[in-house]
């Protein structure tokens, strides 16, 4: 796996896009199951104070950086080697699923509201004709649920887990479960990646993602996230705080 860089404590892989997808392709191909974690500042931000959650991201396979906070981070931190791009989650799904379409590769979707799993694995296999849907499932990641959801999936035989409980819940469910899954061989957690293929959400226009304002759009449409949003000037802070000393 290819160098990170340390953002306030987190992991983060110097990966772009096609190099995330080649890096799953060869995970796919070993024996054992592989987590990734698309990580934003709200990621870095919760690790600060959830000693488990930053656990979780110093084991994961692959820390991608999600939110274009984390790339202008490095920019501050490391101007002589910043983190190339930013990898969206939700561009990844769409990589991923068709990375399976044309391997074979089944995948199951886990979480987000009831109906939705459903919804998107429908959409996704009308975009790639090819792909295997495994199974779907809202649940819940309590750990009541934890083990019908484990065995639902096993039965199915998939090979690529999608888990949309939101962070840091569907990380965490993914990390506690790694040695119970037998078929699969990645898991990711994809936040709300299933809102947006079903159009639940809707992602900014590409020049606002390209001013790195997504997060606001996302506020004016979602107002009630104003809390979360707080983390965004706690992790400008910080980095210039690090970056001073």
């Amino acid at each position: 796996m290819s160098e990170t860089i340390d953002i306030l404590g987190v992991p983060i892989h110097y990966v772009t896009m096609d190099g995330s997808c080649t890096a799953v392709a060869d995970m796919m191909s070993e024996p054992h199951v592989h987590q990734i974690c698309t990580v934003n500042p709200e990621f870095v931000m919760r690790a600060q104070e959830d000693d488990d959650f930053r656990r979780v991201l110093y084991g994961a396979d692959l820390c991608l950086a999600d939110g274009i906070g984390l790339v202008m981070a490095s920019r501050h931190l490391r101007p002589d080697a910043p983190l190339p791009e930013r990898v969206p989650g939700s561009e990844l799904v769409y990589h991923l699923a068709e990375l399976c379409a044309r391997n074979g590769w089944r995948l199951f979707l886990l979480g987000a509201a009831e109906g939705v799993a459903a919804e998107a694995g429908e959409l996704l296999t009308a975009k790639y004709p090819e792909l295997v849907i495994a199974g779907t499932y809202s649940g819940s990641p309590a750990l009541a649920e934890n083990d019908e959801i484990v065995a639902r999936i096993n039965r199915s035989a998939a090979d690529m887990l999608y888990v949309a409980y939101g962070a840091p819940k569907q990380d965490k469910w993914i990390a506690r479960n790694l040695e119970q899954l037998t078929s699969v061989r990645v898991a990711l957690g994809v936040g709300g990646s299933l809102d947006f293929i079903t159009g639940r959400s809707v992602r900014a226009p590409r020049w606002v993602q390209n001013l790195g304002l997504e997060w606001l759009h996302r506020l004016v449409l979602e107002p009630w996230r104003w809390r979360r949003m707080l983390a965004l000037p706690r992790f400008v802070w910080a980095i210039i705080w690090r970056g001073s000393r």
